[in-house]
């Protein structure tokens, strides 16, 4: 029987959409194990869980529709039992088994050569059985499905198509669970850019004290309209940020916040947060609401450094 343009796109949708939704369930499967069992080698996390974002978003949208082309092509077999042996079909079945089978392999070997060298880890494990039983998964299936002469009974189909929808479905709720609502995750971008400016609004205040020797009364005494730079604004509210002098060499900043920046507080929720070198960390943690960072400034780090005007010399007679 010949392929038909139908038949040669609708089976390619298949095979595509199934790739797209397995490499996507694997990967927020393995940022949730990441999240679950964090590693003190990992000095950075996504701040925005962009990854996860982009996981979600590819199941949302392609998991459905591989399971709409799958109905189809079944309902085509059922109407025309002689399209399963359409040279299409069994081409990319053979791939997909072949690439299920390398990773079924792959995966074993490194696992097995992990646990020989005694390098092992609950994460590393987690990660390998999910690669196993969803691949496996896969194999078994189409395995199932090129042996046998007929079409799949729809009730094991449906069966099937439920499991898998239940597993995704639970992936994809542990990742929000992770990483938070679309709204929590606008609020903690609120936050990032507040740090953001509260740190160029301290180096500018430690510029100006370098070179004045004290500190400003006022944030307007920052403006310099030489440089360019503009005082920050809180983008949330539009309000100015909070400024206090202390003393000649000490001063507070103040912004309101949104999320809590500790990371080992799960009591409002559980998401990632933002741990970014020289953003997030000890000096600028935060709480919900508004918090003050105190600074003082060390003149041995940070000297004055006042241009003396040059001295007029004696014109010569």
């Amino acid at each position: 029987m010949k392929t038909s343009p139908k038949d040669f796109f609708l089976h390619l949708g298949v095979i595509i959409s199934l790739y797209i939704s397995t490499i996507s369930l694997l990967t927020l499967v393995f940022n949730i194990i990441n999240n679950l069992f964090p590693d003190n080698l990992n000095y950075y996390v996504d701040p925005y869980s962009a990854v996860i974002r982009w996981a979600i978003a590819c199941l949302i949208i392609i998991f459905p529709l591989f399971i709409i082309l799958s109905r189809t092509t079944n309902k085509d077999y059922v109407l025309s039992p002689e399209k399963r042996n359409l040279g299409i079909r069994k081409w990319l079945t053979y791939f997909t088994l072949f690439l299920a089978g390398v990773t079924i392999i792959v995966d074993l070997i490194v696992l097995i050569n992990t646990v020989l060298g005694g390098d092992i880890a609950s994460r590393f494990i987690f990660k390998v059985l999910a690669v196993l039983v969803v691949v496996g998964l896969i194999f078994i299936y189409y395995i199932h499905d090129l042996k046998s002469v007929a079409v799949i009974q729809k009730s094991r189909r449906t069966l099937l198509a439920g499991v898998t929808s239940l597993i995704v479905l639970a992936s994809i709720v542990s990742g929000f669970m992770i990483m938070g609502s679309p709204m929590t995750q606008r609020l903690m971008r609120f936050d990032q850019q507040k740090l953001a400016d509260l740190q160029t609004i301290q180096w500018q205040l430690v510029n100006y004290f370098q070179q004045k020797g004290d500190l400003p009364e006022t944030l307007t005494d920052l403006r310099d309209p030489i440089s360019g730079f503009v005082i920050p604004v809180d983008s949330q509210n539009n309000l100015s940020y909070e400024y206090k002098k202390n003393s000649e060499m000490s001063f507070e900043l103040c912004a309101d916040f949104n999320v809590n920046s500790d990371t080992s507080n799960t009591s409002e929720m559980n998401y990632a947060k933002p741990i970014s070198v020289g953003i997030e960390n000890e000096t600028w943690a935060h709480g919900v609401g508004v918090t003050c960072f105190k600074r003082t400034i060390d003149a041995q780090l940070y000297p004055v450094n006042i241009m003396r005007p040059p001295t007029a010399t004696p014109a010569k007679i």
